[in-house]
C-alpha cells in the first residue's frame, strides 16, 4: 500500500475536529475530498507534512490530491541534481505547474545590484547561469530575484539605474530560454532597495524585456503601500507572478485583514492564468492547522 494511501485509510479511524473562526470542519481531519479550485494556487514544501509524511515526493502527491495545481520552492536551488529530477518528473504527473524558486545571489540583503559593483553583478550572473539549468530540470518560467540593499552614498535614481543595467544582463541570459525573473519589493527591512510596486515598475520599464517582470506580494505590499487593487491596476501589464500572505501575521488567508476573496475575484476577472504562490506560515499547528489552510483556501476562491 503506498504511504499517503495508508495515512488517508488510517485518517478515517481518527476522531473529529473543530476549527474555530469563520469555518468549521467536523469530519475526519485528511477526509478531504479534492476541491477544484478557480486559480493556480501554489503551496510549498512543509505546509502539509503533517498530512502527508517529511518525505517531498509524499507531499507533492497530496497537494495534488488535495486539488492544487501549482507547486512553488525557494529553495530548489540548493536541492541535488536528483531530487531536483525527480520534483520534475512529480509535478509532469500530477500537470502541476511549477511556480517560483529564488536566485542563488547569496541572499535578500546581499550582493546589491545597486551599488554598481562589478563583483556583485558577477554573483548575480552567475546564480542566472546556474538557474537556466535547475528550470530546466523542474520545468520552471519564473525565477524570483531581491536586488539587495540600498547603497546609501548613491542617490536612488544612479541606484535604480545600476539595477537595471544588471538586470538588463540577467535579461540576457533568460531570453533564449523563454525564462522569467520577476522582482519581489519587500517589507523585512527599510534597508532593501526595492520596497514598492511603483518602482518595481520603473525598473522593469527600463530594463524593457520579457524576461524581467514584478511579483507582487500581496502580504509585502499591504504593509508597504495598501491600495492593492489600485496599485495592481497601475502595474498589471509587468505582473507576472502573485505571491499571497495575510497581515498581520503572514499565514493563510482568513487570518488577517485582507479581503482575499475579493482579490481573488479581481484576479479571475483580470484573467490572471498564472501562479498564485502561498508563500506564508500556517496560523495553527499539526494536521489541524494544515486543514486550516485547505479550508481558508476553499473558502476565499470561493468568489463566482
Amino acid at each position: 500500500m503506498r504511504r499517503r494511501d495508508f495515512i488517508q485509510k488510517t485518517a478515517l479511524t481518527s476522531g473529529a475536529v473543530t476549527l474555530g473562526g469563520t469555518m468549521a470542519y467536523s469530519a475526519p481531519l485528511t477526509m478531504v475530498a479534492k476541491h477544484k479550485f478557480n486559480l493556480k494556487y501554489a503551496p510549498h514544501f512543509g505546509m502539509f507534512k503533517n498530512m502527508s509524511s517529511n518525505d517531498l515526493i509524499d507531499q507533492l502527491n497530496f497537494m495534488a490530491d488535495q486539488g492544487f495545481t501549482a507547486f512553488e520552492d525557494n529553495g530548489m536551488m540548493g536541492r541535488d541534481v536528483a531530487m531536483q529530477t525527480k520534483i520534475g518528473e512529480t509535478l509532469a504527473k500530477h500537470n502541476m505547474t511549477m511556480g517560483v524558486f529564488v536566485v542563488d545571489k547569496g541572499g535578500n540583503m546581499a550582493n546589491t545590484l545597486a551599488a554598481g559593483k562589478k563583483e556583485n553583478v558577477a554573483i548575480f550572473l552567475e546564480g542566472c547561469r546556474k538557474a537556466v539549468d535547475v528550470a530546466k530540470r523542474v520545468n520552471a518560467k519564473w525565477m524570483t530575484v531581491v536586488p539587495g540593499a540600498y547603497d546609501r552614498s548613491l542617490p536612488i535614481g544612479i541606484q535604480n539605474a545600476n539595477v537595471i543595467e544588471a538586470l538588463r544582463r540577467g535579461a540576457e541570459i533568460f531570453e533564449p530560454h523563454g525564462l522569467v525573473m520577476v522582482l519581489e519589493p519587500l517589507s523585512d527591512s527599510p534597508d532593501l532597495h526595492l520596497q514598492t510596486s511603483e518602482q518595481t515598475y520603473l525598473i522593469c520599464k527600463g530594463v524593457n524585456s520579457p524576461s524581467c517582470k514584478i511579483l507582487y506580494d500581496i502580504y509585502h505590499m499591504q504593509k508597504n503601500e495598501g491600495h492593492l487593487i489600485h496599485n495592481m491596476n497601475l502595474t498589471w501589464d509587468e505582473i507576472a507572478y502573485i505571491q499571497v500572505g495575510d497581515n498581520p501575521g503572514r499565514n493563510e488567508p482568513t487570518t488577517g485583514e485582507i479581503n482575499y476573496k475579493n482579490i481573488f475575484k479581481y484576479l479571475h476577472e483580470k484573467g490572471f492564468d498564472g501562479v498564485v504562490g502561498m508563500e506564508h506560515g500556517n496560523s495553527r499547528p499539526h494536521k489541524e492547522g494544515e486543514l486550516a489552510v485547505i479550508n481558508a483556501y476553499k473558502e476565499v476562491d470561493n468568489f463566482l
